[in-house]
């Protein structure tokens, strides 16, 4: 009974956190159900997301240091989005005032919206790292990281070593976190693993209500490919190596 009431407790934690991320999902739906007038959809959705975000920090939701962060995200995600519109990865064909090289805006919230829930979680569940890697490690493999998603155009991709890297490197760390009032433990590498699913599951929503179209989505939707996951869950590591530098930098990090 104990057992169930925790993971009934994290589970609500967790829901808290996704607070973005459900605003987006829930515009997504509404804005394809139901047309608004004046500007095209894409554009309400940007408006949508601007006034969330306000709404967030002004609420006290978020701090002015997690919305910095939340801000690199955007810009991080909006500079991926760009390149592979470009290189043909996936498409946003509706119209919209606000794109950039055919992406609409909008897109960066959608990483954006990871940081958040990040930022989110740790602070609800009181988020403790045990044995983090030395700086030296994490900056340069975080890099590595995201721009393999550009380079794997133009030379080898390089993933499955890079998560070979993650393997080694954070073999010996673990996230802490506190359910009420009982601290757990995980292994940080499976922590990437779960979110990075579950990504995968919310980019399927995402696709169904038309927030953007892979090539075999063109004529009708169908399930995004299982293989995204290993691109979903290196986008994380990238997403919790930030949030967690932001952090430690901060003082609020555990060494173990």
């Amino acid at each position: 009974m104990k057992a169930l009431k925790q993971l009934a407790h994290f589970g609500w934690e967790q829901a808290l956190s996704c607070l973005f991320p459900v605003v987006i999902f829930a515009t997504l739906a509404l804005t394809q159900i139901i047309p608004l007038p004046i500007l095209p959809r894409y554009d309400w959705i940007l408006i949508i997301c601007i006034l969330m975000q306000w709404w967030m920090v002004r609420s006290g939701l978020e701090t002015r240091d997690e919305l910095k962060v939340i801000t690199l995200f955007h810009l991080i995600g909006l500079a991926l989005e760009i390149f592979k519109v470009h290189m043909g990865s996936w498409s946003y064909p509706e119209e919209g005032y606000f794109k950039i090289f055919g992406v609409p805006l909008y897109s960066g919230f959608m990483y954006a919206s990871v940081a958040s829930f990040l930022c989110q979680a740790w602070r609800r569940l009181d988020v403790e790292l045990v044995k983090w890697p030395p700086f030296l490690l994490v900056v340069p493999l975080a890099t590595a990281i995201y721009l393999n998603f550009f380079t794997h155009h133009y030379w080898i991709d390089v993933r499955w070593w890079l998560a070979a890297l993650v393997i080694i490197v954070f073999w010996q760390s673990w996230v802490t976190y506190e359910v009420n009032g009982t601290r757990y433990r995980m292994p940080i590498a499976l922590s990437f693993v779960l979110i990075g699913f579950f990504i995968w599951v919310a980019e399927n929503i995402a696709t169904f209500f038309g927030a953007w179209q892979y090539p075999n989505q063109t004529n009708t939707w169908s399930l995004v490919h299982l293989g995204k996951v290993s691109s979903w869950l290196l986008l994380v590591i990238v997403s919790f190596l930030i949030v967690a530098t932001l952090k430690r930098v901060k003082g609020k990090g555990s060494t173990g």
